[in-house]
């Protein structure tokens, strides 16, 4: 176990000197950004991590929105700004015997990098004490290279963005290691009911998006619409949902970041139509169907909201920036645009 621990205490260390010349974005000073790391949740190291704090702040709805998108996309660059581009056909990871896709895993050493991160985003779920604890012990078993964690952690990333963007009380939002528990209370909000959720469900194409909304896929059960789910009320379901970002008219895509996406966090590209000209873009067609629009219930801000969140001003203001080629490549920033902002 000594071995392990402090194998992996050295790879945190290596990781973490060797951010500048990787893709990662440190996150930025509370002056800018006042946002508490995930990783101040917890202490120790992987197998021996503890949870430290699940409070979450309470802000006014006014507030929330941007700061949802905000949070967001700084964890999206501290996580090396991975994007995912679901508006065309592009390379997948290998194919297993069963017929599934298996995406590369995360290096030992980002995965020690990261470890601290995660955990910080089950400390806000009921349940996320005891995931912790099972995560130690698989570090520590004889397996213990693994750099996967056992249980999914879409649903907790999701989760704390919402308690750290001020969604501080579980009526407003409830947080959970799986989706469909905030889908359901969503859905209740829409049917009358969870007057105080933050929250409203809509199928897709309903009503307008706008960055700081929920999209939402299910893949077992495979639902298509609200009513879909509501057939199953309380019953799990293996789904997913994403934070909207910004909606990009000119290209037909709505873009949205979500935790676990490939065993990272991820800005995913997702294809977009609208029904008539002039009118809202809705998600279309990819690989899983999105099945419902959770809408925050405040005003809602520009479209482009990513482009102007403080991590992507202090990326591209950054003396010498020059786009990486995963972003140049997403057509997500410029040298240009980004010095006329600065």
């Amino acid at each position: 176990m000594k071995t392990l621990l402090l194998a992996l205490a050295v790879a945190a260390s290596v990781a973490s000197v060797g951010i500048a010349q990787s893709t990662a974005f440190d996150r930025l000073s509370p002056e800018v950004l006042d946002v508490v790391p995930p990783s101040q949740r917890v202490r120790g190291i992987p197998g021996a991590l503890e949870p430290l704090s699940g409070s979450c702040r309470r802000l006014p709805t006014t507030a929330v929105r941007r700061r949802i998108v905000d949070v967001a996309v700084q964890e999206w660059g501290f996580f090396g700004f991975t994007v995912v581009d679901q508006t065309r056909d592009e390379p997948v990871g290998q194919t297993t015997r069963r017929g599934r896709r298996r995406w590369p895993r995360l290096s030992p050493s980002e995965a020690a990098r990261v470890a601290d991160s995660i955990a910080g985003y089950w400390t806000v779920t009921p349940q996320g004490s005891w995931i912790i604890e099972s995560q130690n012990q698989r570090w520590n078993s004889s397996d213990g290279g693994s750099t996967r964690w056992r249980y999914p952690w879409s649903a907790a990333f999701v989760s704390w963005v919402m308690c750290e963007g001020g969604l501080g009380e579980s009526s407003q939002f409830q947080r959970a290691v799986a989706h469909h528990t905030y889908i359901d209370q969503a859905i209740r909000a829409r049917d009358g009911a969870a007057s105080q959720a933050a929250f409203t469900a809509f199928d897709i194409g309903e009503t307008a998006i706008s960055p700081g909304d929920l999209l939402c896929s299910g893949r077992r059960p495979a639902y298509r619409t609200l009513a879909d789910r509501r057939r199953q009320m309380g019953e799990g379901a293996r789904s997913h949902c994403d934070v909207v970002v910004k909606l990009d008219a000119e290209r037909d895509r709505i873009l949205a970041i979500g935790g676990n996406v490939r065993g990272t966090v991820s800005l995913k590209l997702l294809p977009a139509a609208s029904a008539e000209p002039g009118q809202n873009l809705r998600p279309s067609g990819g690989a899983r169907p999105m099945f419902a629009h959770l809408k925050l219930r405040a005003e809602p801000i520009d479209g482009d909201a990513l482009d102007g969140s403080p991590t992507m001003t202090a990326l591209t203001c950054d003396d010498g920036f020059q786009p990486s080629a995963r972003l140049a490549a997403a057509k997500l920033v410029d040298a240009g645009s980004a010095a006329a902002r600065c």
